[in-house]
């Protein structure tokens, strides 16, 4: 896919309506209370995820492209769990991850297939999903990050970098950019070479989730002052 092509235009198009839509989407079902959407979308995440999943595991196996080990991956099932269990942890890996990582890959996308392809087709629903999804939780349902969350998001995602970065090195593969960075340019590129770009991820990643817990934390206890 061309970066900034006709297809990849009409993604993003897709994808700035759907922002307000899923934030929207999240406030009707505070009001009513049920389940049923959001388990409907955790759903749609599965069905768009695993037969893809399926395929790259069996037909076309590439062992540095075809394992889950990318964050998105994981972000994608955090937002199913999210979505399906409310969660307030698997909401804050999504809130985190989905608003962080995965709207780089979507402004950026290192993607080779076009569409109608496969891949194409489910990195763009895998990817659109988890953003949304992330604004139905938080700014629609509600379910705002604490500090514990923060921490166990910042926990999660160290975790997943060293496990990453120990595999890249067995297997001489490039999950999670860990090792060099995409091809095709990426905001990477602004961070300097490696490992400083590594680095400068890992400050900017602790300082802007920070930022945005915070201002929730703030919220919470400005309406239990109210509220006492």
């Amino acid at each position: 896919m061309e970066p900034y092509g006709v297809a990849h235009l009409v993604m993003l198009g897709v994808f700035v309506i759907g922002v307000p839509s899923a934030g929207l989407l999240g406030r009707r079902g505070r009001r009513t209370g049920a389940h049923g959407v959001s388990r409907a979308l955790a759903l749609l995440l599965l069905v768009a995820a695993v037969p893809s999943l399926v395929l790259d595991l069996t037909t076309r196996f590439e062992v540095g492209v075809s394992l889950p080990l990318h964050l998105s991956d994981l972000a994608w099932m955090a937002a199913a769990l999210a979505l399906w269990t409310r969660w307030r942890w698997a909401v804050a890996l999504t809130y985190f991850w989905g608003l962080v990582l995965t709207t780089q890959a979507i402004v950026t996308p290192s993607l080779g297939e076009d569409f109608p392809d496969p891949r194409f087709v489910a990195f763009w629903v895998l990817h659109l999903l988890v953003v949304w999804a992330a604004i139905y939780l938080v700014w629609g349902l509600g379910l705002t990050p604490r500090w514990r969350e923060y921490r166990i998001a910042l926990a999660a995602t160290l975790g997943w970098a060293v496990g990453a970065y120990g595999f890249n090195l067995l297997a001489e593969t490039n999950y999670g950019y860990l090792v060099r960075k995409p091809s095709s340019g990426s905001a990477l590129d602004l961070l300097g070479p490696w490992p400083v770009y590594v680095a400068a991820e890992i400050a900017i990643v602790v300082v802007v989730w920070a930022l945005m817990t915070w201002p929730w934390v703030r919220h919470a206890e400005a309406a239990s002052s109210g509220s006492a």
